[in-house]
């Protein structure tokens, strides 16, 4: 795959605890960076069947190995910059050679 096939971009974000000025500690997430992504929408078994019914859009989100994307866990979102949908990753795989990064992801659940 080229880099061209790379059209989509998405930030990554991490949960984060803040003070909210009064004592209490608020979560949420803060972006850590964009990067350029593409995205392949799963088709087929079952539970992606399943999954659908309930709303909740399972596909593949791919980006380029570099130093900040292999930090990434199941604990991060992703957003779509330009759609502001968010996902949520669910599981992480780095290729064979080392030169891209496949986050499973779900649209329509909470991270």
């Amino acid at each position: 795959m080229g880099a061209g096939a790379l059209k989509e971009r998405v930030s990554f974000a991490v949960r984060s605890q803040q003070d909210d000025g009064y004592g209490n500690t608020v979560s949420g997430f803060a972006e850590q960076f964009q990067d350029a992504a593409e995205y392949t929408h799963l088709r087929g078994g079952e539970t992606v069947i399943a999954a659908r019914l309930e709303n909740k859009h399972p596909q593949v989100i791919r980006v380029r190995a570099s130093t900040a994307t292999r930090q990434v866990t199941p604990d991060w979102r992703i957003t779509d910059v330009r759609t502001a949908i968010q996902y949520a990753v669910r599981d992480v795989t780095a290729s064979t050679d080392r030169k891209w990064i496949d986050f499973l992801c779900e649209r329509g659940v909470v991270a």
